[in-house]
C-alpha cells in the first residue's frame, strides 16, 4: 500500500467516531468523492470488524441515474459489500430543486438506516465542496453559522450523518482511484453553470492565485465552527436566564434579553423560533431583524409560524394559530411534530387546535395567565363540534399532552441550530 493510501486512510478515520459503529452506512453515487470512500472505508470496516452497507440515492432526475447506480452495486460487490438503490421521484417542478432534492435524499437515508438498524451514514463530501459552500454563503452575508458550512458530523432523524472527507481534496481522492484502478462517473450537472455551486467552483479555481485554495476555506469552515459552537453555549446560558418554557411556548425576560449581545440575543430567537414551529432552515435576516427590534421594544409581531406577544415586561413566543389551523390528527398521535395527546378511549376523538370556539367553551381561560392567542394554537380533543379537552388550556377532563420524544428541551436545542 503506497503512503498516498496510507494517509487517505489515515485522515478519514481521524474524522469518524472513536468506536466505529458495528453497522455503518456509506451513501455512494458513482461519482469520484463516493467511490473513493467506499473504498476508503471499506479497509477500515474489515480492520475494525465493521459491517459496512452502500447505499446509492437515484432522484430520478436523469435517465443515466439507474444505470450509475447498477454501476456502484457492480463495485459494492467486487469489495463483498450488500447494496441497495433508493428512489426519489418526488419533485412537482416547484420550488429549487437542488434544495429539495438535498432534503428528500437525506430523508430516504435517515430512513433506509433506521430500517436497517444502522446507526450512522458516511457521506462523501469534500474540502472542495466545502470551500464551495463558504463561497455561497459569503454571496449571502452568512455569518459565524452560516460560513462555518457543513459539519464533520451531524445527528438527524436519529442517525449519524458523518462527512470524514471535508480535509481532503477533490483532487487527491480522484488520484488516489486512479492509483488502485478504480473507475468512476462524472455527474454532467457538474459542467451546468445554471446551479450556484458549479459557479462557486469556477470562481474558487480563480481564487487560488491568491492562496485562497480549497483547503484554506475547508480550514476557516472549521475554525468558524468551533467558534460557532463557543456562542451556542454562552447563547444556552444565556437563554436559561432570560428565557422559560410555559407549556410549549417561551417566555422571554425583555429587559434581561435587551443586556445581551446582538448575536447573542439573534441565536436564542431563532432557537426559540425553531423550537416551536419545528427544525429547518432559520426565518431570513430581514425577518430576524424584524423580530428582535420588535422584542425588544415590546411590540408584537410575526415569524416563521410564530407569533410574538407582549406582556407587561415579558415576551411571549408561541406557535401561530393560522400555521396548525386545520391541521388534525387520531388521538395518541404526534400533534404539530411537538404534542402527544392522551386519555379514556373516546371513539371518533380528534387532536385539533382550541381556536376561539374552542377558548369560548372556557370562561376560565385568563385565570391561566398566558395570552389568548398563545391558547388558540395549542392542542385540544374534539368529538365532532364538541370539546372534550384541553390539557394545555386548563382543562384536563382525564386527558394529558406530553412532548413528542424528540422534540428536545428548548435549552439544550440552542445548541444544535
Amino acid at each position: 500500500m503506497s503512503r498516498q493510501v496510507d494517509s487517505l486512510r489515515s485522515e478519514l478515520r481521524a474524522r469518524l467516531p472513536e468506536m466505529l459503529p458495528g453497522r455503518l452506512g456509506v451513501a455512494v453515487s458513482g461519482g469520484g468523492d463516493s467511490v473513493a470512500l467506499m473504498h476508503l472505508l471499506q479497509g477500515i470496516a474489515q480492520r475494525e470488524s465493521a459491517r459496512l452497507f452502500v447505499i446509492t440515492v437515484d432522484h430520478g432526475l436523469r435517465s443515466e441515474a439507474a444505470h450509475e447506480a447498477k454501476v456502484v452495486a457492480e463495485q459494492a460487490a467486487q469489495l463483498g459489500l450488500s447494496h441497495e438503490t433508493l428512489r426519489w421521484g418526488g419533485w412537482d417542478g416547484a420550488g429549487n430543486l437542488q434544495d429539495r432534492a438535498r432534503q428528500a435524499r437525506y430523508s430516504l437515508l435517515t430512513d433506509w438506516a433506521r430500517g436497517k438498524d444502522i446507526s450512522a451514514v458516511a457521506l462523501g463530501h469534500t474540502a472542495d465542496d466545502q470551500a464551495e459552500t463558504v463561497l455561497m454563503r459569503l454571496g449571502r452575508a452568512a455569518g459565524v453559522t452560516g460560513l462555518a458550512a457543513m459539519p464533520f458530523q451531524r445527528h438527524r432523524g436519529g442517525i449519524e450523518l458523518l462527512r470524514p472527507m471535508l480535509g481532503i481534496t477533490r483532487q487527491r481522492l480522484r488520484d488516489y482511484l486512479t492509483e488502485i484502478g478504480v473507475g468512476w462517473i462524472e455527474d454532467p450537472s457538474n459542467q451546468d453553470n445554471r446551479f450556484d455551486r458549479i459557479k462557486a467552483r469556477e470562481a474558487l479555481s480563480n481564487l487560488e492565485v491568491l492562496g485562497i485554495m480549497p483547503e484554506t476555506l475547508s480550514r476557516v469552515a472549521e475554525n468558524l465552527a468551533q467558534a460557532r459552537e463557543a456562542l451556542a453555549l454562552f447563547a444556552q446560558e444565556s437563554a436559561r436566564k432570560v428565557a422559560r418554557v410555559e407549556a410549549g411556548d417561551i417566555l422571554v425576560d425583555r429587559v434581561g434579553f435587551a443586556a445581551l449581545p446582538d448575536e447573542i440575543r439573534r441565536r436564542i430567537l431563532v432557537g426559540a423560533v425553531l423550537w416551536i414551529a419545528g427544525r429547518g432552515y432559520p426565518p431570513r435576516q430581514t425577518a430576524i431583524d424584524q423580530a428582535e427590534e420588535a422584542l425588544l421594544h415590546g411590540r408584537a409581531g410575526a415569524i416563521g409560524g410564530c407569533l410574538l406577544i407582549p406582556q407587561g415586561h415579558n415576551m411571549w413566543i408561541c406557535r401561530e394559530f393560522k400555521a396548525v389551523e386545520g391541521l388534525t390528527v387520531a388521538a395518541g398521535a404526534q400533534w404539530d411534530g411537538r404534542w402527544i395527546l392522551t386519555g379514556p378511549a373516546t371513539a371518533g376523538a380528534r387532536i385539533s387546535a382550541l381556536g376561539e370556539s374552542g377558548l369560548q367553551c372556557l370562561p376560565d381561560w385568563r385565570a391561566i395567565g398566558r395570552p389568548r392567542l398563545a391558547l388558540k394554537s395549542s392542542p385540544a380533543v374534539w368529538q365532532g363540534d364538541a370539546l372534550l379537552a384541553a390539557p394545555l388550556a386548563g382543562y384536563a377532563n382525564g386527558w394529558r399532552a406530553e412532548p413528542a420524544p424528540e422534540w428536545t428541551e428548548f435549552h439544550t436545542s440552542i445548541l444544535s441550530h
